[in-house]
């Protein structure tokens, strides 16, 4: 009876979802955004996909490899880092755009920091600005879909719905996308940014198998929404859209929610979200030459997680106040 008995250290409570199974997950999660961007954009869009994936999962391998260190492209988050670096790409951009983009993100971002759950921001969206500072004109040169292509639109917009929406708030009257197209996704845009229904089945996916914290998405995007409710005069319409424009979607339920750069407390993660949607706000409200941020936000929140984790830590049973 008492061999059965184990007295072992803490934890006592032991989950059985492991990294391996958790970037699955992610990953099943973001398959339905990839095929609505293949059904939209065509082969250039899985051209990106495959290579941006093979860039992250190489690097990954050779530089443990030459490091001596043990090999961890096993446990899918490589794939999931190049996923999402392929999704913030337009499917205009040159194939050589996720190779740097992924030896960055895996080897500057991630590895040099320590590999998974070392690196201070989130590796997909740190390559995502520094292809955009590096290289502005290719990253901004957002392809209109197939269908917009056959009812006769130019081939290359230059520009997403947020520009128009801008311009929309501004009171210029500027010509804006049905919200069943940015539902649907028939809009200029990165890979990830287009089919909404698409992320949102997607992050429904991942909460119902508690893979993230409702808490992130639920309030970044209603910090985005009351905020341009109170500021664009009460239009729902345009608020709406805003909501389905650029990459809050995306960026709320798959980039936001990392493990490693966002808090590890409820109250932390509330707090973490309002300040990405804040940000993200007034980034796209603020600017009118440059109307996304979601990028810019949530890197900005995730230098902030180690102090919002401090402020925010549990207090130990039994802890005594310090005094003086």
């Amino acid at each position: 009876m008492l061999k059965n008995l184990a007295i072992t250290s803490s934890p006592h409570v032991r989950s059985s979802a492991t990294t391996r199974r958790i970037m699955q997950d992610v990953c099943i999660a973001l398959a339905p955004a990839g095929i609505a961007s293949i059904v939209f954009f065509g082969g250039s869009a899985a051209m990106i996909i495959a290579i941006s994936v093979i860039t992250c999962v190489l690097t990954e391998f050779l530089y443990q490899k030459l490091m001596g260190s043990k090999i961890t492209v096993s446990d899918w988050s490589a794939v999931v880092t190049g996923l999402l670096l392929a999704y913030n790409i337009p499917a205009s951009a040159p194939l050589w755009i996720p190779v740097v983009g992924g030896v960055f993100a895996i080897l500057i971002v991630k590895q040099l920091f320590g590999g998974i759950g070392s690196n201070f921001m989130n590796p997909a969206l740190a390559a995502r600005v520094m292809l955009f500072v590096s290289w502005s004109g290719i990253m901004t040169a957002y392809p209109n879909t197939r269908f917009m292509v056959d009812e006769g639109m130019d081939a290359i917009s230059g520009a997403t719905p947020l520009a128009g929406l801008a311009k929309a708030f501004a009171g210029t009257g500027a010509e804006t996308a049905s919200i069943g197209n940015l539902l649907l996704g028939n809009v200029p845009g990165v890979l990830g940014e287009t089919c909404k229904i698409a992320l949102l089945l997607g992050g429904a996916y991942l909460i119902v198998r508690q893979v993230i914290d409702w808490r992130i998405p639920a309030c970044m995007i209603g910090t985005v929404a009351v905020l341009y409710l109170i500021f664009g005069g009460f239009n729902f319409e345009l608020t709406v859209k805003e909501l389905l424009s650029g990459g809050l979607i995306l960026g709320a339920f798959f980039m936001a929610t990392d493990y490693a750069t966002s808090p590890q407390t409820p109250l932390g993660r509330i707090i973490f979200a309002v300040g990405c949607g804040l940000i993200l706000f007034v980034i796209r409200f603020g600017e009118k030459t440059y109307p996304e941020g979601c990028s810019f936000a949530i890197l900005f929140m995730n230098v902030c997680t180690p102090l919002i984790d401090r402020w925010t830590a549990p207090k130990y049973f039994g802890e005594v106040k310090k005094h003086g």
